[in-house]
């Protein structure tokens, strides 16, 4: 069977502010797979459609499905990526690429799709039993180019994802240090959601705050380290300044990550996104485990709150097709 005359083959995407994730996935196997994987710099093509159908010529595939993640709310017809000026409408893009039918969902609505299907190997326990199945509710949080957070409810076999823009709620700092960074951001931008802090841009000016290589009055920063070189130098241990800030990045992860768990009810919580899987022994012996319990009365409730980090490399992939099996079911039901 060629790809261009698979007829359950289907088009998955996971579509960032830095990455193109493209694949494809076939509905017919007895489980979600992904085939045939490609990853492009977003900032080489003018749209979403022009990457898609680049994908798309270069394996020789026509899919007549797609399910489509985004980095953005997928409330309407009219879809906009928060950090991409990347944006279309869902009849457009699917009569474009000759789709009978368009799944768009958020990108961490994939990720936590993807939860279910993950194998042992492709997560890892940060707190809790390793061996322990998976409990819901499940809190999907993580930093990457932006702050994703997904709710998945549910138990096996009737899983359901409830997306949500989590990332945008309000930092509450803690102490002086968090404090001396909040103002600079407010300065810098106005209102400071926890997303500001806990992305990869986030890190850069969390290190130039701290390294004072930044004007407190203005709000501009003199010099910015790239988020892989700061996490590079702490990891190497030469570099305190790099310490102190992957150390403080870690600290208000952990603030917001418990209080996610909260708000969510959940029984564990899934860390994603293309930082945290970079400094995981790092992370095991930062402040996040104690800042993800300071929740004062209920610092009991978090203890037994199972805590993992997704390694898998494209979650948002797998989740997309998990999506897709998940409307076959539903139209199969009908």
């Amino acid at each position: 069977m060629t790809l261009a005359a698979a007829s359950t083959l289907a088009l998955i995407a996971d579509i960032g502010g830095t990455n193109a994730r493209f694949a494809l996935t076939d509905l017919s196997a007895p489980v979600a797979e992904v085939l045939e994987p490609r990853s492009l710099e977003a900032a080489r093509f003018a749209s979403l459609q022009h990457a898609a159908e680049h994908y798309l010529d270069g394996i020789g595939a026509r899919p007549r499905r797609a399910a489509i993640a985004v980095a953005s709310p997928v409330n309407g017809e009219e879809i906009r990526l928060t950090n991409r000026a990347w944006s279309f409408t869902r009849g457009e893009l699917q009569h474009a690429l000759g789709l009978e039918r368009l799944h768009v969902l958020n990108d961490f609505g994939a990720v936590a799709w993807s939860v279910p299907a993950l194998h042992p190997s492709e997560r890892l326990a940060l707190h809790g039993d390793a061996d322990a199945p998976l409990q819901g509710p499940v809190t999907v949080i993580g930093p990457g180019t932006g702050l994703g957070v997904a709710l998945l409810v549910g138990g096996a076999g009737h899983w359901q994802v409830v997306e949500t823009e989590g990332g945008h709620v309000s930092f509450a700092p803690l102490g002086e240090e968090e404090l001396t960074i909040a103002r600079w951001f407010t300065a810098r931008f106005g209102r400071v959601s926890n997303e500001r802090l806990l992305c990869g841009s986030g890190l850069s000016h969390i290190d130039a705050v701290l390294r004072g290589a930044v004007d407190h009055g203005t709000g501009q920063h003199q010099a910015l380290r790239e988020p892989a070189d700061i996490v590079a130098a702490a990891l190497e241990g030469h570099d305190l300044a790099a310490r102190r800030t992957l150390a403080r990045f870690c600290a208000v992860l952990g603030s917001v990550a418990g209080d996610a768990a909260l708000i969510h009810g959940a029984r564990t919580v899934m860390l994603a996104g293309g930082i945290v899987p970079r400094f995981v022994p790092f992370l095991r012996s930062s402040a996040f485990r104690e800042r993800f319990l300071a929740k004062g009365r209920f610092a009991a409730y978090l203890e037994s709150v199972h805590i993992r980090v997704i390694t898998h490399t494209g979650p948002g992939l797998l989740g997309a097709a998990m999506a897709l099996r998940a409307d076959a079911r539903h139209e199969a039901a009908r």
